[in-house]
């Protein structure tokens, strides 16, 4: 058994070392509060104080970086968190596995491979190709191990209140409410489940395959806002839900007057047309499936 470094205990890092704690690892979970499961040593330090992070990785066998600023700050608090993993992961050897995601590709037409260019001209999702392009760099250098795991929209056990499919999606299902929607209800989009993005993390750590690429998480076939709806409310016996989109123009005068939906329109193209995942490359590599779409909503409801 390893030492594991979970850095972070929001919907993916609390997953991460619960599922690391099941396999007997030694796990140390960082956050800026101190926060975390039962069983874990519980560390509280500023990411982006350097060497506070390189003593809480001291003989850590893998790093994981299972942190997410708020969008509206990623310019400012990425750069020197970011800095601080890449300090602590060679400092201590261990294997540094980032938790990533799709919007530095920026726009793109079909389904997404690894491959693709990390061509966003958005300054925020600059930020993270750079984050990739540095660790990737320093991995070439020979300084450190390293890999990222990217998935799509979160859904499951535990989603934060910013998922598209958690409580402002649930709590009207259940009642049997209209769901408002900011986006098209009918446009095809890949759904990550979060226990698959913590698998995926975890067994990228331990496979040296991994390291030196980006992976995709295994993730199920693009279903619609509808559809997911759909078959929650078949799952819970009630009729097919109703939507109500928003008027985008109404949406962007919110955004006047709230960070977080001021950043809606960043990322509005990922829902104005099909938004596709292509996992196969780590399905077919490390011969892990994304959980049956039905198991992962009948969770997702009884959380």
């Amino acid at each position: 058994m390893g030492k594991h470094v979970v850095v972070g205990s929001g919907q993916v890092g609390s997953h991460v070392a619960g599922k690391l704690l099941a396999q007997g690892h030694e796990v140390a979970v960082v956050t800026r509060s101190g926060s975390g499961p039962e069983g874990a040593v519980k560390v509280a330090a500023d990411i982006s104080d350097r060497a506070a992070l390189i003593e809480a990785t001291k003989g850590a066998d893998v790093l994981y970086n299972c942190v997410n600023p708020k969008y509206h700050r990623w310019l400012t608090d990425w750069p020197p968190m970011a800095e601080s993993f890449l300090a602590a992961a060679e400092a201590s050897g261990a294997v540094y596995v980032m938790l990533g995601n799709l919007y530095p590709y920026g726009p793109v037409d079909g389904p997404m491979t690894e491959d693709l260019p990390l061509a966003s001209a958005n300054p925020k999702f600059r930020v993270r190709a750079k984050m990739w392009r540095d660790a990737l760099a320093a991995h070439e250098a020979g300084r450190i191990r390293t890999t990222e795991v990217r998935g799509s929209d979160f859904f499951g056990p535990g989603a934060s209140d910013q998922s598209y499919l958690g409580g402002r999606f649930l709590e009207p299902l259940r009642a049997g409410k209209a769901i408002q929607l900011v986006y098209p209800p009918d446009m095809p989009h890949s759904w990550t489940y979060l226990p698959d993005v913590a698998d995926a993390l975890i067994v990228a750590g331990g496979d040296e395959r991994a390291w030196g690429r980006p992976w995709h998480v295994p993730t199920g076939d693009p279903l619609s806002f509808r559809e997911m709806g759909e078959r929650m409310a078949a799952l819970l016996g009630r009729p097919a839900p109703k939507f109500a989109q928003l008027p985008w123009p109404l949406v962007r005068v919110a955004g006047l007057f709230s960070p977080m939906i001021g950043e809606l329109g960043h990322v509005r193209y990922q829902f104005t047309q099909p938004f596709v995942l292509d996992s196969s490359a780590f399905q077919t590599t490390f011969g892990v499936e994304p959980t049956p779409i039905e198991v992962a909503l009948k969770a997702t409801l009884e959380a």
